[in-house]
């Protein structure tokens, strides 16, 4: 019998086989419900196993037809034998044959009449049969209800075929077994490709072995990369040294390249195209830099996705003067054109009778150049376009194309509105006087490094003193220091400075051993400064001279907290060692070089100049050596506060397991509610801290601040108390404000609550608004942008402050009130606040007399929204039929939670863990009604430019971003587009719910 070849059927002529096959059984009278039951699954497995679908379906077809068979033998007889590009065969019990369909015989070659009555094994291998297979798959099918298989069978002219195929159990409507139905599907081709593909990997395995090419294997979902023997022979790097991931080859190409090498390689595997090709300098174990091309080849899934990619490294050091490596075929350069992220184009450049450029003209452009320049001029002259363009841009580009010599600049086009980061390079013969340009749209980040540039917050300051002391060192390590227990423990840092036992340290170190390290002269001086914090409880800090573990002496300065029982007994002592050597060797060459400068005051004025020179580079470094000084304090505050939330969320947590071990579930609440008070205490703690670095997540809207000052009265009154009374004056015509209004309200009540404890004894608050115009006199002595503002202030007849409180006031956890009532973050989160909505605050007290604390914001142009209505009836977010929501988060745990609470309002949950997965499926067609994504995403591609690239395709996609961090990249000009909306990290699981109805309904 000739050989049977059968076509893969794709996934759409499944599909359509499927439903052919249901119409059949329409037409035929068969109860469709009942089939589309019996068939459900078979659909849903159909994304997995095509093959194993399409068997189902006819599983389905034949059960339903069986179960109609009284109604009509002649139409399930028909619907049997329609499958004829599958192997359908019936047997009874015992394994014997009694149908048999056309496609059975087509694929394997008996009749249905040459095979009833004989045994299903009579078209298995011996080895098969020998081994009682057949058998083991009916044990199998009536023990799981099915069972699936791939291996060699046997047509009737003894030709074997490979086949993938699937048994399952037939019963009646009574439920009793009447047989099986074995289906098979021919494969053999497709297991040959497998074969032919181990063999040819085989092949590639010596041919990588023999060639002098430094070949690479990229593996993407592991960031794996494999080399062959050749990159040590032609770079000198030994094998034991390379690190095999995608992060060291990209490191040893040179800088320069970096990110142009990055950004070609990147468009080819984001995008369909499967070649790669690019040269770059690649460094040698000696640290020189070969020129080298290399060339890559994409291995794409059957959905396209890239799975790895295969290339060959060429060093072209020694044949640069003997090829023209740039020279490329016109297919390849329109594929790269094509698929390349960066704006990219080619121009003539048009010069005078004087060889002066006057315009250029576009001959090529790709896609990417139109979206960055924001039109598409190829074929145009682009004076036709801007006839006012600057000259600096002929100018340019005339030089590359005279001179032949690249250039890279950064520029502004006032054309276009825009910043541009450009590499002009000669392309062509030198008479074509033709140059390519690769360019990138930068306005956003040079907006964002002038907006930088005039940013100079206290609190902004303050977290980047502690990067830089983590990062240079300044932090010597950390203590904690149980005093009911004296537990004395250190970290990994403090362990290695004193040359201790890092495993001892986490175990708890006497403190004499610690102390025995002190200068013996400082031992008296330390020990009294201990005594003194621990008898009084609060902030401490004390220098002395330590010996660590190279035996000398240096001075360092311990800074920390003691925290007392409310009964008055001390219980914690945590803090931080600084290194402030360097600094006490500044002040004592300061002292030095102005004793010197003083005795040299008649002395050669070059001798002045440089002991002035001298005592600036000193004060200079003194001034970093005290911004060391607030890192203490803000660490020290960061480590109490925290150690006291998780100490209550640890505690309860442990208890909560130690009842449930018990059997105490009655217990849990409590401690359930302990957890999530705690929970909550350090998300507002996290909140403030964010809020004056100007980092959180804000959701500003047109306000009308007069409105919000009235809404606000009835709670601040009852807040503050009925000895105090609450005035207020409002400016009739206010201007409105662009800002966040619960914030805005949570700063206000905050400035009252402030002006309140300033009054123990009862006062007045008043609360006052007023339009502002900032000239520049008064914006420099402001420190903020000359302009109109509107300003809000709260003035109370309070004690008032000091010049020196005055000064500190927003720093973080700096606070005047007695322990445990305040945290010292309220001013400065109001601060952060203010700055990151654009304004600023300004504090005016006299003692004795009150104080009065002013915000001020820019004014909007604009109306002021109307507060909207809240929602009336049920609102309970459960999910309507098919709704799919895509959850990305590269956290675990977040996407556990956002699925689970997503599975139980009744929504498919589709997972993906980085922004390239997540929009690879909005590219796909699978349904989404609603993407829910962190900002802050791995792998290049963050949740917002993830979600604008969904909506090219997708304009009208609901987007919520969860985010516990105030990226930049998540809003656009103040605010986010519509159907987009943000929910802060941590959040209630209800709240959760109702966003999510909220954006689907919308």
């Amino acid at each position: 019998m000739a050989e049977t070849v059968q076509t893969p059927l794709t996934r759409d002529e499944l599909e359509a086989e499927n439903a052919r096959l249901r119409a059949a059984l329409e037409a035929a009278g068969i109860d469709a419900a009942r089939a589309g039951a019996g068939a459900a699954q078979a659909e849903r497995d159909a994304l997995h196993h095509a093959d194993l679908v399409a068997s189902r379906d006819s599983v389905a077809v034949l059960e339903v037809g069986r179960a109609a068979l009284s109604h009509s033998e002649s139409r399930q007889r028909a619907i049997f034998e329609s499958a004829i590009d599958f192997a359908i065969v019936v047997t009874d019990p015992a394994g014997l044959i009694t149908d048999w369909n056309r496609g059975a015989e087509r694929t394997i070659g008996w009749t249905a009449a040459e095979m009833r009555g004989h045994g299903a094994d009579r078209f298995y291998t011996p080895d098969d049969r020998a081994s009682g297979r057949v058998q083991e798959e009916m044990e199998e099918a009536l023990r799981d209800g099915r069972t699936a298989d791939e291996r060699w069978h046997l047509r009737k002219d003894g030709e074997r075929f490979w086949a993938s195929g699937e048994m399952m159990p037939l019963r009646d409507e009574a439920g009793t077994h009447v047989g099986f139905v074995k289906i098979l599907r021919d494969r053999t081709s497709e297991h040959l490709a497998g074969l032919a593909l181990k063999e040819t990997k085989e092949r590639y395995r010596l041919a990588v072995k023999a060639t002098n090419d430094a070949i690479w294997d990229w593996e993407f979902s592991s960031n794996h990369v494999l080399w062959n023997e050749a990159l040590t022979q032609a770079y000198g790097h030994p094998r034991d040294t390379i690190e095999p991931t995608g992060d060291w080859w990209i490191g040893r190409i040179h800088p320069d390249d970096r990110a142009r090498i990055e950004a070609s390689i990147h468009a080819v595997i984001d995008g369909t195209g499967t070649a790669w090709s690019d040269e770059y300098r690649f460094q040698r174990a000696d640290g020189s830099y070969a020129d080298v091309l290399d060339r890559g080849h994409v291995i794409r899934d059957d959905d396209g996705r890239a799975v790895r990619m295969i290339g060959a490294m060429l060093d072209l050091t020694g044949m640069r003067s003997a090829e023209n490596a740039l020279r490329l075929s016109e297919e390849r350069f329109k594929t790269i054109l094509e698929t390349i992220e960066a704006a990219f184009a080619i121009v003539e450049v048009k010069f005078d009778a004087e060889n002066r450029p006057v315009d250029y003209r576009f001959i090529e452009a790709n896609p990417a150049f139109a979206r960055e320049a924001g039109v598409d001029l190829r074929g145009k002259w682009v004076t036709e376009f801007a006839p006012d363009l600057e000259a600096f841009w002929f100018e340019t580009y005339g030089r590359v194309a005279r001179t032949r010599e690249p250039a890279n600049f950064e520029s502004y086009a006032e054309a276009f509105k825009r910043w541009f980061d450009v590499r002009a390079v000669p392309v062509g013969p030198p008479e074509d006087r033709q140059i390519a340009i690769i360019f990138n749209d930068v306005t956003e980040r040079r907006n964002a490094q002038d907006r930088l540039l005039v940013s100079e917050a206290l609190a902004r300051e303050n977290v980047e003193r502690v990067q830089l002391a983590l990062a240079a060192g300044a932090i010597i390590g950390t203590w904690h220091w149980d005093l009911p227990t004296d537990r004395f423990t250190v970290d990994e840092g403090f362990a290695r400075a004193f040359g201790l036992d890092p495993a001892l340290g986490r175990e708890g170190i006497p403190l004499a051993q610690i102390v025995e390290t002190v200068h013996p002269d400082d031992q008296a001086g330390l020990a009294a400064a201990i005594n003194e914090v621990i008898a009084r409880g609060g902030p401490y800090a004390h220098q002395y001279r330590v010996r660590r573990h190279d035996g000398r002496y240096y001075w360092i300065e311990a800074n920390g907290r003691v925290d007392h029982a409310p009964d008055g007994t001390p219980q914690s002592f945590p803090g931080v060692l600084l290194d402030v050597e360097e600094r006490r060797a500044v002040e004592q060459e300061r002292d030095r070089a102005i004793a010197q400068l003083r005795g040299l005051t008649e002395t050669l004025e070059q001798r002045i100049s440089a002991r002035t020179a001298e005592l600036m580079n000193a004060e200079e470094q003194l001034r970093q050596s005290q911004k060391m000084e607030a890192v203490g304090q803000l660490t020290g505050g960061l480590a109490h506060d925290f150690n006291n939330l998780l100490a209550g969320i640890s505690g309860s947590l442990e208890l909560m397991n130690n009842r449930i071990n018990q059997g105490r579930i009655k217990e849990i609440e409590k401690y359930m509610v302990a957890a999530q008070g705690a929970t909550k205490r350090a998300a507002a703690l996290t909140h403030r801290l964010l809020a004056f670095s100007r980092r959180q997540t804000l959701d500003p809207k047109a306000t009308d601040v007069n409105a919000l000052v009235t809404g606000m009265l009835d709670l601040i009154q009852r807040t503050v108390g009925p000895g105090v009374r609450i005035e207020t004056v409002g400016k009739d015509d206010l201007w409105p404000a662009l800002v966040d209004p619960s914030q805005l309200e949570n700063a206000l009540l905050n400035l009252c609550i402030n002006a309140r404890d300033a009054m123990p004894n009862g006062g007045r608050i008043i609360i006052e608004t007023a339009n502002r115009w900032i000239d520049q006199g008064a914006a420099r002595r402001q420190d903020m942008p000359e302009g109109q503002y509107l300003s809000l202030s709260v003035s109370d007849t309070g004690t008032g402050m000091a010049p020196e409180v005055i000064a500190k006031a927003f720093d973080p956890f700096f606070t005047t009130k007695p322990i445990g009532q305040g945290t010292g973050l309220g001013l400065s989160m109001i601060y952060g606040f203010a700055k990151q909505s654009g304004g600023q605050v300004r504090i005016h007290s006299t003692q004795g007399e009150g104080t009065t604390v002013s915000i001020y914001l820019p004014r909007h142009r604009g109306d002021a929204e109307e507060d909207e209505a809240a929602p009336q009836g049920d609102l309970r977010p459960l999910a309507q039929a098919g709704e799919t929501v895509l959850v990305v988060d590269d956290e675990p745990t977040v996407r556990m939670l956002v699925t689970d609470v997503l599975e139980d309002l009744g929504y498919a949950a589709i997972e993906a863990a980085d922004g390239a997965g997540g929009l690879q499926v909005l590219q796909s067609n699978a349904r989404i009604d609603l993407l829910i994504t962190d900002v802050g995403l791995p792998g290049g591609l963050n949740g917002r430019q993830m979600a604008d690239a969904a909506r090219v395709n997708r304009p009208d996609l609901k987007v919520l971003f969860i985010t516990g961090f105030a990226e930049n990249a998540l809003i656009s000009n103040g605010q986010l587009e519509a159907g987009m909306a943000v929910l802060t990290k941590p959040f209630a699981v209800d709240t959760l719910a109702a966003r999510i109805r909220e954006l689907i309904t919308s």
